[in-house]
């Protein structure tokens, strides 16, 4: 198990990077599909994978989080960085963790309120209309903010590594026998 070091990421952190990326492709195209359904069964069968991704999206972030605070370092920002662009980075990640979790809460409180629970999970009753529920609102603005903030995040790696080629994408994959065997 690998930490960070100054100039690349650690095991544990480009683990939970990806898991977590795959993961809320699925969320997004989970929720957005679910959203979009006019048939009660097949919305809650969207809902039956999403609810539970959801909840794995938010223990990997709740944790990557404790990992950042209690132990391990972010590896320092790409030498010749402009510091508008170190700021944009350092917000556009910060802003996803925080709408991964008021998009929990708010899904939450849409279960919560609804009782959609057994209709969900249960196979009876039918699933309520979840806009007639105020945690609606900030649950679909957020998957909204949350599909800007990823096309963002590409296409910002994107451009580093096909037009700064300074390696940025690299530092966030892990490395090879090749690489260990050259850095000794």
């Amino acid at each position: 198990m690998r930490k960070s070091t100054s100039d690349r990421y650690g095991s544990v952190a480009i683990t939970i990077h990806w898991l977590t990326a795959i993961l809320i492709v699925v969320l997004l195209s989970t929720g957005f599909n679910a959203a979009d359904s006019a048939d009660s069964a097949t919305k809650a069968q969207f809902l039956r994978v999403h609810i539970p991704v959801a909840v794995v999206v938010f223990l990997l972030t709740a944790f990557r989080v404790f990992w950042w605070i209690a132990r391990d370092k972010k590896p320092d920002p790409v030498p010749g960085l402009p510091r508008w662009q170190e700021f944009l980075a350092r917000n556009v990640h910060f802003l996803i963790y925080a709408i991964i979790f008021i998009m929990v809460a708010s899904g939450i409180g849409m279960m919560v309120l609804s009782g959609a629970g057994p209709a969900v999970f249960g196979g009876g009753g039918a699933l309520p209309d979840f806009r007639d529920y105020a945690p609606r609102t900030p649950h679909g603005i957020g998957a909204n903010l949350l599909v800007l903030l990823l096309v963002g995040h590409i296409g910002a790696a994107l451009y580093h590594q096909f037009i700064r080629r300074d390696g940025l994408i690299s530092r966030m994959w892990y490395r090879g026998a090749r690489s260990r065997v050259e850095s000794r």
